[in-house]
């Protein structure tokens, strides 16, 4: 088998464990049988379990950013951008698999003893933070409702995950353009 195709099926394994059931929960014997791998190819994949960590959120975050700006971007105004993240937040948090943030959840099991997993985590959400940045820009209002905007959308994600409810996605889209007309 490809290299790259066992990569995946890895990762593919260790997505849906992972953010299912959480990082200490999963050795990886169990990534192993869901992906169908043997243990030997799936060590020279990743030779530790930090490893295939980091790269399931690397992973994650080039797809979640790329589903967030083909949902937005289908707003032709500016202006309509900034709710559109809300309304993506919304859907998401909808999903029958939601189980919150993926980076925070990594974080909370992870952030005191994996530097590498806080860097990812870190890096995921200042890259959000800046693409939020980029439409308040866009839009034409004052810098400082970006960090406001990345407050809201993060707290909403909190709360959802908590709550295994999408409401908080539409109270932080509310917030977000009660915000934008203030900037």
């Amino acid at each position: 088998m490809d290299s790259e195709v066992a990569r995946e099926q890895a990762l593919d394994a260790a997505e849906k464990l992972f953010y299912g059931r959480g990082v200490q929960a999963v050795g990886m014997d169990a990534v192993r049988t869901a992906s169908g791998l043997s243990l030997k190819r799936l060590y020279q994949l990743f030779p530790a379990k930090e490893e295939l960590v980091v790269a399931y959120l690397e992973r994650r975050d080039l797809r979640w950013r790329g589903r967030i700006a083909e949902h937005v971007e289908r707003h032709d105004d500016p202006q309509e951008r900034i709710p559109a993240v809300f309304d993506w937040l919304e859907e998401w948090f909808g999903e029958a698999d939601f189980r919150g943030c993926a980076w925070i959840n990594s974080y909370g099991e992870l952030g005191a003893t994996s530097e590498r997993v806080v860097a990812q985590v870190r890096a995921h959400k200042r890259a959000f933070r800046d693409y939020l940045a980029g439409l308040v820009t866009d839009a034409g209002l004052a810098d400082v409702l970006a960090g406001q905007l990345f407050l809201l959308a993060e707290g909403a994600m909190v709360t959802a995950g908590i709550t295994g409810s999408a409401e908080p996605a539409a109270e932080a889209r509310e917030a977000a353009r009660s915000l934008s007309r203030a900037n």
